[in-house]
């Protein structure tokens, strides 16, 4: 493995769970998309195919490629009385790509560097330490922290069908992360830590003396509003009316069916509180294809240095990442990737930066053993020009 730094709070309560919505025919699965412009048949057809094959109460596939788009949505239930590609859904550790996308945005405006110590931004004035754990090792999940805290499990068990995290505050995940000790020096194994992206979103609120969420308006946020990712946010929103407000969709457990409560991430949002529309998604992902493009150099600098790799992992060094992005070779150039899943959604954000295409793919069901969305999502795109 090969590491190279690129130098230079409290959620709502959800309300009452809906009624579960009674789910029809796979044959009603596609309805239009209006708001977008309409894209060639050719590639409406292969949206259409790909929500098909998605075994889900919703799904939303958003396409783009310089400028074009195409939204197509469907599902296994009747369309929910707010229209599905305006609804915001759970990315789940998708959402990490916007913490690594702060930091870089952080390093480049010098308020920290990839180097910093986790623990001088908790603990300001505590001892160095002989192998400190950096912002680096976090973001790249080389920081050898195990994937969750081991006593997150008592408590999350119990929840796990609807918020395992909810219980777990962030005086726990520090407490955590003080008592932690490897026998391996970080940056010496890949390992993919919750805990690790919990603490790198603590620690990064930290160094502008605000929460998480704090730092992420400021920093990532409210520039790319500016950009049209205009609906975007890290908590559950409460109002039924997109003219007043943001509107959540509603979750699914594995049976497709029971309706899940809205995810509440405790002390762990860096890891996975990230919510979106598509077309936010969408835009957000059209940032990374055109840098130059963002309202501020600092935000530009830092959407491309997250496309740049970073790490080299597995036998043959043939994985690839970027601070925030799986990265893998495709048939028309390199793909970058994230998909996440949370107790009732799951979401997958992609792009091809040598055709300048991106995509977003949403679903409200649990993912379940051979589920065809993580799949399908991938090979869609691979599949669009």
């Amino acid at each position: 493995m090969r590491t190279v730094p690129a130098e230079a709070g409290r959620a709502p309560e959800p309300g009452p769970a809906p009624e579960p919505r009674r789910r029809s025919s796979r044959r009603d699965a596609v309805e239009p998309a209006h708001p977008v412009p309409a894209a060639d048949p050719g590639v409406r057809e292969t949206l259409a195919r790909a929500v098909r094959a998605v075994d889900a109460p919703d799904v939303v596939v958003a396409w783009s490629r310089r400028g074009e788009r195409a939204v197509c949505t469907g599902g296994t239930a009747p369309p929910p009385v707010v229209s599905r590609e305006v609804l915001r859904y759970e990315t789940g550790s998708a959402g990490k790509t916007l913490t690594g996308l702060m930091l870089a945005a952080m390093v480049r405006a010098g308020r920290v560097r990839w180097s910093t110590p986790a623990h001088a931004l908790l603990i300001p004035g505590s001892a160095p330490r002989p192998h400190p754990i950096t912002l680096l090792h976090l973001v790249t999940h080389t920081s050898g922290l195990p994937g969750l805290p081991a006593d997150l499990y008592p408590g999350a068990l119990r929840h796990r069908a609807t918020n395992p995290y909810a219980g777990y505050p962030t005086r726990r995940v520090l407490e955590a992360f003080a008592r932690h000790r490897s026998r391996r020096p970080p940056g010496s194994r890949w390992r993919y830590s919750n805990l690790g992206a919990a603490v790198l979103g603590h620690a990064l609120g930290a160094a502008c003396d605000t929460s998480w969420e704090g730092a992420l308006e400021e920093w990532v946020l409210a520039p790319l509003r500016r950009v049209g990712a205009v609906n975007l946010g890290t908590a559950p929103a409460p109002g039924a009316d997109p003219l007043r407000g943001p509107v959540d969709a509603v979750g699914h457990g594995r049976d497709g069916v029971t309706p899940v409560p809205p995810l509440l991430m405790g002390g762990f949002p860096a890891a996975g509180a990230v919510r979106g529309d598509p077309l936010s998604l969408l835009r957000l992902l059209e940032a990374h294809l055109r840098p130059a493009g963002a309202p501020d150099p600092v935000l530009a600098a830092a959407l491309e240095t997250v496309r740049t790799p970073v790490l080299r992992r597995g036998r043959r060094g043939d994985r690839t990442h970027t601070v925030t992005w799986f990265r893998e070779e495709g048939p028309r150039g390199p793909v970058l990737f994230h998909a996440g899943a949370t107790c009732g959604q799951q979401a997958f954000l992609g792009f091809r930066p040598g055709t300048g295409t991106a995509l977003v793919a949403v679903c409200t069901r649990r993912f379940r053993s051979r589920d065809a969305f993580p799949v399908t999502a991938r090979n869609l795109l691979d599949a669009l020009p």
